[in-house]
Order: C-alpha cells, then sequence, then structure tokens
C-alpha cells in the first residue's frame, strides 16, 4: 500500500483493516500529511506487484487518476482506479488488474472497505478474459507477431467524409456549444428540494460564529443533505469531525474576506484546511490587483493556490467580489481563473456592499463555457426564488446562510417533491 498526502488517513485506516482481516500489507509511504507527490508513491506500490514482492497493490491519492496513470508506467502492473464494487470486480475479473487506485475526495473509509475487500477476493479466470489480459501484456512488450500486434498493423485508419463530418459536428458541440453549467437552465423548473440541496453550499462565515452554530450548521446540512458546509478555515477540523463518513463535503475560504493578502499566505492556509479535512477551497480573489490591469499577478495568486488545491485533492472556487468589478474586469478575472486551473468562478464573498446578480452570473456562465468551470451564486441568495434565479441564469452551486429556510420554500413551491 501507498499514499501521497491527500490519501495518507485513508491508507492508513484501510491498512489497519486489512491487518485485522488477515492480510500482510507492506507500507510504502507517505507516513505523514506533509506535501508529497503521488507518483513516487505509485511507482512504489507498482514495483513491489511488478517485482512479486507483493500479490496486490492499492494506492490512494486525492482522486485516484494520477496514481493509476504512473502505476500504470511500469511494466507488468495493470491499475485501474475504481470508486465502487462494481468496478473493482469488473477491473480483476475482466482485466486482471493488480493495482487498485482509490480517491479520498471520493471514497470514504467505508466505501474503501467494501472495494477493496471485492478486489482482493475476485479473480481473472475466464478463458475469454485471460486472452485479453495477454494482448494488453503484448501491447506492453510490443512483441511483433503476437495477435494483438498483428491486428493493428492490418488495421486501416483511412477517415471517410461521413466520419470527418461526425468529429466536426462533435468538437463544435463540445467547444461551440455554451458553457455546460448554463445549457438546458434558462428554462428550468422549479427543482426539488433534494435535488436543490446538492447543488447549495450551507455556510457560516460571520466573525462571531460560535461552536454551537458551526455545529447546528453541520447538523441542518446533514438533514438536509445540502452539498457542502463552508466555513472560515479555523473550523475546518471541527466541522469535518461532524461530517465524517456522510456525504456533505467540507468546504473552507481562504483570504477571507479581503483577499488582499500574498499568494503564497492564501496557498499555506489552503493547504492546512485540506490537510484538515476541506475538500474545497473558496478563495478570494486580489481586487487591488483586478482594478490596477495586473494581469499576471491576478494569475500568480489563482494559481498558487490552484497549486495547492490540486496537490491535496481539492476544488478551487474563486471569488470575484463582482460588486467591485467592471463587466470587463469580471470577463478577465474568469479568464485568468480558467488559465491558472480553477474550478469555479464565484461571485461574492457577500462581506461587501453587493451580491449575485442575475446578470453577472449569466456573464461569466458564458466567459467560462470554453473550459467548463463551475459558476457560485453567493451574497444575498436568501430564497428559493433567488436560487432558482441564479440557476437559471448558469449558476451550477449556491452559497447561502439562509440554506433552511430556502429547503422549506422549495418543499411549498414543488409540493414536497
Amino acid at each position: 500500500m501507498g499514499s501521497d498526502h491527500g490519501g495518507y488517513e485513508l491508507k492508513e485506516q484501510l491498512a489497519g483493516w486489512l491487518k485485522s482481516q488477515g492480510h500482510n500489507v507492506t507500507d510504502v509511504g507517505t507516513n505523514s500529511k506533509e506535501a508529497v507527490d503521488y507518483p513516487v508513491f505509485a511507482a512504489a506500490v507498482a514495483r513491489a506487484v511488478a517485482a512479486g514482492r507483493c500479490d496486490l497493490g492499492i494506492m490512494v491519492d486525492g482522486a485516484g487518476i494520477g496514481s493509476a496513470m504512473a502505476a500504470n508506467k511500469i511494466p507488468g502492473v495493470r491499475a485501474a482506479g475504481c470508486y465502487n464494487e462494481a468496478l473493482a470486480k469488473n477491473s480483476r475479473q475482466h482485466n486482471g488488474a493488480n493495482v487498485l487506485t482509490l480517491g479520498s475526495g471520493q471514497t470514504n473509509f467505508e466505501q474503501a472497505k467494501a472495494i477493496a475487500d471485492v478486489f482482493i477476493a475476485t479473480d481473472c479466470t475466464e478463458e475469454r478474459h485471460l486472452r485479453r489480459v495477454q494482448m494488453i501484456q503484448d501491447l506492453e512488450s510490443g512483441r511483433a507477431g503476437t495477435p494483438v500486434m498483428a491486428a493493428i498493423k492490418e488495421m486501416k485508419l483511412d477517415l471517410s467524409p461521413q466520419d470527418v463530418a461526425r468529429i466536426a459536428e462533435r468538437v463544435k458541440q463540445i467547444v461551440g456549444g455554451g458553457a455546460a453549467p448554463a445549457s438546458g437552465t434558462a428554462n428550468m423548473a422549479n427543482l426539488p428540494p433534494a435535488q436543490l440541496a446538492r447543488m447549495i453550499d450551507h455556510t457560516i462565515l460571520k466573525p462571531e460564529a460560535t461552536q454551537d452554530e458551526v455545529k447546528k450548521l453541520c447538523e441542518e446540512a446533514l438533514k438536509h443533505n445540502f452539498f457542502s458546509c463552508c466555513v472560515n478555515s479555523s473550523w475546518v477540523r471541527y466541522v469535518a469531525q461532524i461530517l465524517r463518513g456522510s456525504s456533505v463535503k467540507v468546504c473552507a475560504v481562504v483570504g477571507f474576506p479581503l483577499g488582499a493578502g500574498t499568494p503564497e499566505i492564501k496557498a499555506l492556509e489552503a493547504r492546512r484546511a485540506i490537510r484538515e479535512g476541506a475538500k474545497e477551497i473558496d478563495m478570494v480573489i486580489n481586487v487591488g490587483l483586478v482594478k490596477s490591469g495586473n494581469w499576471d499577478a491576478v494569475m500568480k495568486d489563482i494559481r498558487t493556490v490552484a497549486e495547492s488545491c490540486k496537490d491535496g485533492g481539492a476544488l478551487l472556487k474563486v471569488i470575484l467580489e463582482t460588486c467591485l468589478l467592471t463587466k470587463d474586469e469580471i470577463v478577465k478575472a474568469c479568464e485568468a481563473s480558467m488559465r491558472a486551473r480553477a474550478d469555479y468562478v464565484k461571485t461574492s464573498t457577500g462581506f461587501n456592499k453587493g451580491g449575485a446578480t442575475a446578470e453577472d452570473i449569466a456573464l461569466m456562465a458564458r466567459t467560462v463555457a470554453p473550459r467548463r468551470l463551475g459558476v457560485k451564486a453567493s451574497g444575498g441568495v436568501r430564497t428559493y426564488a433567488d436560487a432558482m434565479l441564479m440557476i437559471r441564469n448558469g449558476a451550477t452551486r449556491v452559497g447561502s446562510s439562509n440554506s433552511v429556510k430556502m429547503m422549506e420554500e422549495a418543499a411549498a413551491a414543488t409540493g414536497g417533491k
């Protein structure tokens, strides 16, 4: 077994459980939550399996994707990222996978136990599957004369005019079809409570928030199954403990509410929040740099935090504070967020002179369409009608401290369905 810092806690839990089930476990690290590079540990797991020192390998990082890519560079390894038991069974039974990669951001301990149990218990025994596994090995070796290499040599890869037309149409749909978040939302009917709940970041960010109020926030989020609890970074560890084992994620604000700190300090705050359990980071952009037109510095500000988030397997939302920006500045700030590899753009902190507007949401959704970033509406979104207006204009997430009342209004508007 191995992990990076984002997967360390899940790896430790899973290793202990596997030992209790009678398995011999060799742990190749990492051994703390300090930031490390996942390819190093994925390769160590893969080499132990390829060399025959271990029968199977399990590697945990934030998403399970990068580790699968790294492990599959080691000859003799067939690594599969699995997010449920069915995929684990299929990867072993059909593909002879010998390394399982898991994402701590997508899989909790109970799910990981079930996935690992199926992965270990399943074998590839049917002749048709074994034959295809051999073909994978032949591809890896590149040996001439094997059935798969001969088949590849015989393939005709010329594209017909019809093929070209289909590909061109698909590219147009992907690139020019408009923002993924906004498509189909303009005429959206009222969302039912359960569907709306999974678009809400339930929020408490006031500086005087007490521990009891934060606890109540978490209890409300668990009751209504909101997507996340959004809190100041000092509360992350406490909130993560309450939400552990649930589908509700922890979201932490960084550089909040002014955004005027240095990129390095914002990145440090983000890394600590991620280590303590945050799965999403909402950072405040440096508005002064935006107003100065220093777009290189703006992009550095975002990218520095984005790298911390990518290392820790967390999503990054960039708070633009739209009420302080011109329309042109909103567009350019969205473009900088895309170039810096953020995952969302977000309207407001709620601590300034204005919050989310439908016009700004629509502008942001159009601008981030090429990279399909999410769009979060926050600041002044207090009613079900507010939320639906934002969603119809392209919002894919809503942040609110009035979420419970919003759910009651949603139930009344849709008959509770």
